[in-house]
């Protein structure tokens, strides 16, 4: 009788640490389960701030190209601007390879934005909203062959239209081009002069004067779910 109660005393304790794990387990599986979606905000949000990082440089790349170049001509392709420049018997290196791939997109290529009036409009007048009707200068007079004046200062697009993605086809060809944009037509974490849709934003060195842009926080975002997100800078700090 005695062995009998010692088994079913070491049965009852052995159900009870598997009722233990269990409930260990299921707590586990809880928490990831509520976390999983911050998480997943944090990655993208990483990955939306190097490809502005990349974007940026791009960007800069063009100018460089531009300049060296008189402003009489584009690069016509991102292998243009991988390179580098003659520089003596030399070439001076304008673009890192990474900076070439896009993180937003699946297969990494940059969509190529030409030097078009309507496309480069758009822009730039998304630009003068977010800088409270001023549109920043060119840093240099060769790229002002490339720009659009916008006189009208009032916002015309609603807020569907900074959040809808960009109407474009998926070519990403060579073509002579004075920016780049992402092909990902997703919404964004991050607002990049106040859009929120990877496909709108456009890296190009017009418009940009001579600071550094911060990337914001979009408004509502709230990753944590306990605070109100930050709203970032009300103007852009220009690049």
């Amino acid at each position: 009788m005695e062995r009998t109660a010692t088994k079913i005393g070491r049965r009852g304790e052995r159900g009870m640490t598997m009722i233990a794990v269990m409930a260990i387990m299921v707590i586990t599986t809880v928490a990831l389960l509520a976390a999983a979606p911050s998480i997943y905000l944090q990655i993208q949000r990483e990955k939306e701030e190097e490809a502005i990082r990349r974007g940026e440089e791009i960007a800069e790349a063009i100018k460089q190209y531009i300049i060296h170049h008189n402003g009489t001509k584009l690069p016509e392709s991102i292998d243009d601007l991988l390179e580098g420049l003659p520089q003596g018997t030399k070439k001076r290196m304008i673009l890192r390879p990474s900076a070439a791939i896009d993180p937003l997109s699946e297969d990494g290529r940059w969509r190529l934005i030409k030097a078009d009036p309507q496309t480069i409009a758009r822009f730039a007048k998304r630009i003068q909203d977010y800088n409270n009707g001023l549109l920043p200068s060119n840093s240099t007079q060769l790229l002002d062959r490339y720009s659009v004046v916008i006189v009208n200062s009032l916002n015309t697009e609603s807020d569907d239209d900074l959040t809808a993605p960009e109407d474009f086809d998926d070519s990403t060809d060579n073509t002579p081009f004075i920016g780049v944009a992402s092909q990902s037509r997703s919404r964004s974490v991050l607002t990049y002069y106040g859009v929120e849709n990877h496909s709108k934003w456009v890296f190009t060195p017009l418009f940009r004067g001579g600071g550094a842009f911060t990337p914001s926080v979009r408004p509502g975002f709230n990753p944590g779910g306990n605070a109100p997100a930050p709203q970032g800078p009300t103007r852009p700090i220009n690049r």
